[in-house]
C-alpha cells in the first residue's frame, strides 16, 4: 500500500533543569544567587513550612482548624517560587502553598486563619497585590492571565513599571479546560504571566499517569506556543533558578512560559484524605529519599555551611516563631457572623437580603 510523503513542520524538545541530585550534590556551577546566606534562608524557610504544616494538621485534627491541605514534600516548589517575586509582582496561589505565601511575607496566623474559616486572613497585611487562596481547581490560572492582561495593559497605556503574575497549580489541574484557555490567551496577547505547576504525582486519590498521557507536563506548553520546563522540584535551587529567568523573560515584554516541578507529595492530600489507602508504601519510601529539605541540607553541610549546632538554634527559633503566631491565631477577635456575606459580594444579591438580615439579627 502507497505511504503518502509528508515532511516534517515543527519539533521540540523538553529540558529538566537540576542544580543538586538527591544526594545534595551539586551537578553544575549554581546560579549567582544562590550565596550562602541565600541557601541558608531557603533552608530556613523551607523548615519553617513544614513546622507551620505540621502543626496546622494538629489544629485540624484537634478541632481548631478546617479541612487542611499540607505541602510536606513539596517545600521547596513554594519556597523557590515566592523568592522569585519581586515585590510588586502578584501572586495567583492555589491552595497548597505554605511556602509561597511565607516567601511573600504573609504572616503565619493570617495562614492559620484562613483555614479556620477567617475570611480576614486572605487580607494579607504584608502582600496586598496577591490574591486569595483559590479553592476550585485550575480557575486561578485565568485569574492570572487576568491579571497580567491588565498589567500589561496598564504598562502601554499610563507607563507603569513593568510588572508579572505568577500562579501555581497542581498536575491536576493541566486536565482542566481552563488551563489550556488561560495558557493560550496568554501566549497570543504575550502578556506577563508565569505558570508553575506543581506535579507531586498524585491528584487526590489518581497517579499522573490516569489523569494523562504526556510524557512531562511541560510539554503542554507546546501546544500553547510558549517555552516549557521541567524542573527538579525537590532541588529548590533550579525551581527559584528556573521562575526568576521565566520572570524576568516576562516582565521584558517576551511572553509567558510553564514551568513543571516535579516532586512527590508525602502527606495525605487534605486532612479530609488518607494516602495510605492509595499511594504504594514503597513508592512513599523512595520519595523520602529525594525531599527537598534534606538535600538542600545536606549540600550545606557539604560545603560546611550548616552544622548540628546551628540546626539547633534554628529549630528553637522557628518552634519559637511559631508558638508566638499561634497566640496572636488563638487571640484574634471573632469575626461578624456576617462575613460569610461580607467577604463574597461587593453588593448583595436580592436572593439572599432576607438571610443576611436574619443572620445579623440573631
Amino acid at each position: 500500500m502507497h505511504k503518502p510523503r509528508m515532511h516534517l513542520l515543527a519539533s521540540f524538545d523538553i529540558a529538566r533543569l537540576q542544580y543538586l541530585d538527591e544526594q545534595g550534590r551539586a551537578t553544575q556551577e549554581l546560579p549567582d544567587f544562590a550565596t550562602p546566606d541565600t541557601l541558608q534562608a531557603l533552608y530556613r524557610q523551607m523548615a519553617l513550612a513544614r513546622l507551620v504544616d505540621d502543626r496546622a494538621v494538629k489544629l485540624q485534627r484537634t478541632g481548631q482548624l478546617g479541612t487542611y491541605p499540607s505541602s510536606l514534600g513539596q517545600e521547596a516548589v513554594g519556597v523557590g517560587v515566592g523568592g522569585a517575586l519581586e515585590k510588586d509582582d502578584i501572586y495567583c496561589p492555589y491552595y497548597r502553598e505554605t511556602g509561597a505565601l511565607l516567601e511573600r511575607g504573609v504572616e503565619i496566623e493570617e495562614i492559620l486563619a484562613i483555614w479556620g474559616g477567617d475570611e480576614r486572613g486572605q487580607d494579607y497585611q504584608h502582600a496586598r497585590l496577591d490574591l486569595p487562596l483559590c479553592i476550585p481547581i485550575a480557575t486561578q490560572l485565568l485569574h492570572a492571565t487576568g491579571v497580567a492582561f491588565a498589567l500589561k495593559y496598564k504598562r502601554e497605556q499610563f507607563g507603569e513599571p513593568p510588572r508579572v503574575a505568577v500562579t501555581c497549580a497542581g498536575e491536576g489541574a493541566t486536565s482542566r479546560g481552563d488551563f489550556f484557555e488561560a495558557m493560550n490567551l496568554a501566549a497570543v496577547w504575550r502578556l506577563p504571566v508565569v505558570f508553575v505547576i506543581n506535579n507531586n504525582q498524585w491528584a487526590i486519590s489518581v497517579p499522573r499517569t490516569e489523569q494523562t498521557a504526556s510524557k512531562t507536563i511541560a510539554q503542554k506548553a507546546i501546544a500553547a506556543g510558549i517555552p516549557g520546563l521541567q524542573v527538579d522540584g525537590n532541588d529548590v535551587i533550579a525551581v527559584r533558578a528556573a521562575v526568576t529567568d521565566a520572570v524576568a523573560r516576562a516582565r521584558n515584554g517576551e511572553g509567558p512560559a510553564l514551568i513543571e516541578a516535579t516532586c512527590y507529595r508525602l502527606c495525605d492530600h487534605t486532612t479530609a484524605d488518607d494516602a495510605g489507602r492509595y499511594q504504594p508504601q514503597d513508592e512513599v519510601h523512595a520519595a523520602w529519599q529525594c525531599e527537598p529539605l534534606a538535600r538542600l541540607g545536606n549540600y550545606l553541610r557539604g560545603e560546611d555551611l550548616w552544622g548540628d549546632e546551628q540546626e539547633g538554634e534554628l529549630q528553637r527559633e522557628l518552634a519559637e516563631v511559631l508558638e508566638r503566631a499561634l497566640q496572636d491565631f488563638a487571640e484574634r477577635p471573632a469575626q461578624k457572623n456576617s462575613a460569610m456575606f461580607d467577604y463574597l459580594y461587593a453588593r448583595l444579591p436580592d436572593a439572599f437580603i432576607e438571610q443576611y438580615d436574619q443572620l445579623v439579627g440573631q
